[in-house]
């Protein structure tokens, strides 16, 4: 299993779609999960490892048994509200987590590049499009968690490639994100479990949001030919409402729906607009976002559907 690519958080959701995009013309990877996590049925390609990444023992001892061609960490605190509930736990899992990684790399004389997936939310809010350039002052306590993971890891010595994912949806994600939600809840009443009504924040609010599998695709090609602390936006370059993205949900539904906005949803601090710029990205490597949103979200729906059925 040395001299495989390693990609940490495999059972997450990025995670589990880079696992799927390294094994899907044949290649080997470590896919490293926690204890536990790992799943019951085996897949080809898939070397399974588990380890909790805040155990720094555990961690030397992955990073030593594999000793990785390349590192894609991508485990971590993902979810923002739980962050600002929890922040020191988002500061554990996302900061003492990815130092213990860059410590376990460093002792063990590897090389190899580390890509970082960090997040847009280290940026100062603004409605113009985020490059890299702009300027740094996270709103929230997973902004600042993930600006300390990157410091972190910026400052091991490594060769660590930044990644700063924006929004990223589609099949086998949380309901804890909206567009996700809205699918659930969807297919939730397609199946007869829910009345059909759609509880909803705010529909007003702009994301830019890439497919996950364009999102992983991006982690790949700054594996492969991104330049060691220079930092990467991933993501569309286009900003869509959140009334957007519940429309085209509605039109691929096969019931009727009521439409509700719940206060529980709604969250004071949004920022009207969320957009980045991927032209130093693809100025690198090339990369583009390639699946329409419409794709996106109809596999996300599919994908819900079979979770509801």
């Amino acid at each position: 299993m040395q001299g495989l690519p390693l990609i940490t958080g495999a059972t997450g959701f990025a995670g589990g779609h880079l696992v799927d995009r390294l094994t899907a013309s044949g290649g080997d990877v470590v896919a490293l999960a926690r204890e536990g996590g790992k799943p019951a049925v085996p897949r080809p390609g898939v070397h399974w490892a588990a380890a909790d990444l805040v155990d720094r023992d555990a961690v030397r001892r992955v990073i030593e048994a594999a000793r990785p061609s390349i590192i894609y960490h991508c485990a971590g605190q993902a979810d923002v509200q739980d962050a600002s509930k929890a922040p020191a736990r988002a500061l554990r899992l996302n900061v003492m987590a990815t130092h213990y990684l860059m410590e376990a790399c460093r002792d063990a004389g590897l090389a190899c590049r580390i890509v970082v997936t960090g997040s847009a939310l280290i940026y100062r809010p603004r409605t113009d499009p985020i490059d890299e350039d702009a300027e740094i002052a996270p709103a929230n306590p997973y902004g600042v968690s993930k600006l300390a993971q990157e410091m972190t890891a910026a400052a091991s010595g490594l060769p660590v490639v930044l990644a700063r994912p924006f929004n990223h949806a589609g099949p086998r994600q949380s309901a804890a994100y909206a567009t996700s939600a809205f699918a659930q809840q969807i297919a939730a009443i397609e199946a007869g479990r829910a009345e059909p009504v759609l509880r909803v924040g705010n529909l007003d609010a702009q994301r830019d949001i890439t497919d996950v599998r364009d999102t992983v695709r991006a982690y790949q090609a700054l594996g492969e030919a991104g330049t060691p602390l220079r930092p990467y936006n991933v993501c569309s370059g286009r900003a869509y409402s959140m009334r957007e993205l519940l429309d085209i949900l509605l039109s691929l539904a096969r019931v009727r729906v009521r439409i509700e906005v719940d206060p529980a949803r709604l969250r004071p601090s949004d920022n009207p607009i969320v957009v980045g710029s991927h032209a130093r990205l693809t100025a690198d490597t090339g990369w583009r976002p390639e699946i329409p949103i419409e794709r996106t979200l109809s596999d996300l729906l599919d994908d819900w559907r079979a979770r509801e059925a």
